[in-house]
């Protein structure tokens, strides 16, 4: 036994020490600096100046914020931009209806005067960035509270930004790095007419559902087009007929003939959000808290969703992207928290810290600036532990549900107590737009389960007063309240919200008071406003301001190292070699799929697996057209390349910064990548692009959309149909 736990110990340490390959998510302004070197050895046969300029053209003018969270990219020189299907799931959402039902069909626009507009939807460039790390911090002394510290941050951002937009139609945005450490400007530009030009039907674009989702082997054709339009200047304009296709400054080529084994591939896009260099008290407490009672009420979620959408067809519509969003993050969840015990990560941080603290009590200025630290943010996690489980029962069984959310949109009117003839005139379209996507019966079964399960999960002095009327009046019964609150109240059907607006006066504002569903959120509200709000945020102030002085500690202690920032929605740099791997014992994954797979998955009484008969007529007639490798149309490949949330749609080039896929998710054993990377695991998966070429003319007859790309071959292609 002490044995194995020597030897734990010794690979914990030689894992901590050690270079992880293809690990990180770069600057691109910092190529040149630090990584085109190790990029050039690796396989890419360009310069750090092709990805990253200011002067000339290059590709970050290709790779764009895809509304407002994933990214995308221009496939060709009349602004046609591509990213995945679960991207622009909510656009085709809205163009959807049971007698358009784009989401199943699919939709392909056969001209651009087909092409859809999206209101709301814009797409972001960046122009340039900046290193302002000393602006930033100018007048910033170690003597100053860490209010007036971020008040000097503040001012001193907001005069840089204003400077750097001067007489120019751009946006700018400050972020800081490495936990306040540094600060860097971006300056970008924004389209707001962006229209819907095509996908496939879900029985590809979403082939597999969430039973594949996070998984290989992966057949998902996860794609969308779209094109950006402006005025006859090529500027950005609002929506107009007279709008005109964007002209970029740059676009990818597609290469056609696809990918092999350790080949070098480089992931181009705006990653959300990672947290590498958190201590062992911070995961510990996402192993413990954060990710098993999140995971269990989305369970209950998820189970009520799928029995109702499998039951309806319009629930199906009117619930897909909400029913996409629950299950995205609980399936990432339950597979970090696989990961991150599997590595050993609580023990990893604990080595590392140990490292730390001798480091930090090694001279007296350290030990005056460092010494102190570790044991204060593990006092900080030990009292912030209650509030975290208070909150995720909070948000996931209280302010989330859909109802309690729209009985939001009341409060100015309740709490103002005067009728503002705007704020009722815009409360009818938002309550037209709730309810479309809204099913009674469907949304008392969500209530009805969570309220149970935050009622037998968080200690009574951190429930709402509506649990212990429940207790009381109800005996206890959850279901006895809800059935009263969705027979009471005005706010839980359209026509009843519709006629109190229609009818306003200053009655309504007397009966909306003792609403039963404005008296549920007003308590759920209550408990946050006086319980949990300003602990959480004294506690998270803290352990801000205690992580930022550790990763200054961090960066000090190992000088030598290469520290990566964590992803912040900034444009990174990702690069790696495309590979299988062995998910556990026994099991070795190759690195691609193809059409053959989804036809083995091929089950016409599973939803997500009903592979459409044209798409299985192609495939017997093996009418690939120049699509196909080998007499085989590959789908999926997986590479090493470090990724996150907000990657979705990124462009994966090869060495000739060619496109080959578009990445789209992460193995599931590799999850934890968020918080530590595992080169042996971790895996992007991107689709292949020239599957989605082989729908585009194939299947969708939409060959127009091909002849606008630049397509590349190296090997000339023998064209078979059987």
């Amino acid at each position: 036994m002490k044995i194995q736990k020597f030897l734990l110990v010794f690979l914990i340490i030689l894992t901590t020490f050690q270079t992880k390959a293809d690990e990180g998510m770069w600057i691109p302004m910092l190529l040149e600096k630090y990584n085109i070197a190790d990029m050039q050895e690796k396989g890419f046969k360009l310069t750090a100046e092709d990805i990253y300029s200011v002067n000339q053209a290059s590709m970050k003018d290709a790779v764009m914020i895809f509304g407002r969270g994933c990214t995308g990219e221009l496939i060709s020189n009349q602004g046609l931009l591509i990213t995945n299907h679960h991207c622009g799931y909510g656009q085709i959402q809205a163009h959807s209806s049971v007698e358009h039902d784009y989401l199943t069909n699919g939709y392909w626009a056969m001209s651009k005067e087909q092409e859809l507009a999206c209101p709301g939807l814009n797409v972001t460039f960046l122009i340039r960035m900046e290193d302002v790390s000393t602006q930033v911090l100018n007048g910033v002394t170690s003597e100053m509270s860490e209010e007036e510290r971020q008040k000097t941050i503040k001012k001193n951002s907001v005069e840089i930004a204003k400077t750097a937009t001067a007489e120019t139609h751009y946006e700018a945005s400050i972020k800081p790095f490495y936990y306040g450490n540094e600060y860097y400007l971006f300056v970008y530009e924004v389209f707001n007419d962006v229209r819907y030009v095509g996908s496939p039907p879900s029985a590809i674009g979403k082939f597999g559902g969430d039973t594949d989702n996070w998984m290989w082997p992966r057949h998902t054709g996860d794609f969308s087009l779209f094109r950006i339009y402006a005025n006859q200047d090529n500027q950005p304009a609002e929506y107009a007929a007279d709008n005109v296709p964007y002209q970029p400054k740059k676009y990818f080529a597609i290469a056609m003939d696809g990918v092999k084994k350790d080949d070098f591939t480089m992931v181009f896009g705006y990653p959300y959000k990672t947290e590498e260099y958190l201590t062992s008290y911070a995961i510990q407490q996402k192993l413990e808290i954060d990710n098993p009672h999140r995971i269990k009420a989305r369970q209950k979620k998820i189970d009520i969703l799928t029995l109702a959408m499998n039951a309806d067809a319009k629930v199906r519509i009117q619930y897909a992207a909400k029913h996409a969003g629950i299950s995205n993050a609980w399936k990432k969840w339950i597979g970090e928290s696989k990961g991150l015990t599997r590595m050993h990560a609580v023990e990893k941080k604990e080595v590392l810290e140990k490292r730390f603290q001798e480091w930090a009590n090694s001279t007296p200025e350290n030990k005056k600036k460092y010494g102190s630290l570790l044991p204060q943010l593990k006092t900080i996690y030990t009292k912030l532990t209650p509030y975290r489980l208070a909150y995720a029962y909070y948000y996931e069984a209280g302010v989330s549900l859909d109802i309690v959310s729209y009985a939001g949109y009341w409060e100015k009117l309740i709490t103002e107590k005067k009728i503002d003839t705007n704020t009722v005139e815009n409360l009818k379209k938002a309550t037209t737009g709730f309810y479309k996507n809204y099913n009674a019966t469907t949304d008392k079964k969500l209530v009805t389960s969570l309220l149970q399960l935050y009622y037998d999960n968080v200690d009574a002095n951190y429930q709402p007063t509506i649990l212990l009327t429940i207790k009381n009046k109800y005996k206890g019964h959850v279901k006895a309240y809800t059935d009263q609150l969705y027979l009471k109240s005005k706010l839980v059907s359209e026509e009843k919200a519709m006629n109190l607006l229609n009818n306003f006066n200053g009655s309504t504002l007397k009966k909306l008071e003792k609403d039963p569903l404005y008296l549920l959120r007003k308590s759920i509200v209550a408990l946050y406003d006086f319980k949990i709000k300003d602990s959480l945020l004294v506690l998270n102030n803290q352990i801000d301001l205690l992580q930022r002085t550790y990763m200054e500690g961090l960066l000090a202690m190992d000088k030598d190292k290469l520290f990566y920032p964590d992803a912040n929605q900034t444009l990174r740099v990702a690069y790696g070699k495309v590979n299988g791997y062995e998910p556990i014992d026994g099991v070795s994954y190759k690195h691609y799929t193809t059409l053959e797979g989804i036809i083995e998955k091929d089950n016409p009484e599973i939803y997500d697996y009903d592979v459409p008969d044209q798409l299985k007529t192609l495939y017997n007639k093996k009418d690939y057209g120049q699509y196909a490798e080998n007499g085989e149309v590959h789908v999926c490949f997986i590479a090493s390349n470090h990724t996150t949330g907000g990657n979705s749609g990124s462009p994966v080039l090869n060495a000739n910064g060619d496109l080959i896929g578009v990445n789209f998710d992460r193995c599931w054993e590799g999850t934890m990548s968020d918080i530590m990377y595992d080169k042996d695991q971790c895996r992007n998966i991107a689709l292949d692009i020239r599957y989605a070429l082989f729908i585009i003319d194939k299947f969708a007859g939409a060959d127009h959309l091909i002849k606008e790309m630049s397509l590349v071959r190296k090997n000339p292609v023998e064209i078979k149909v059987e």
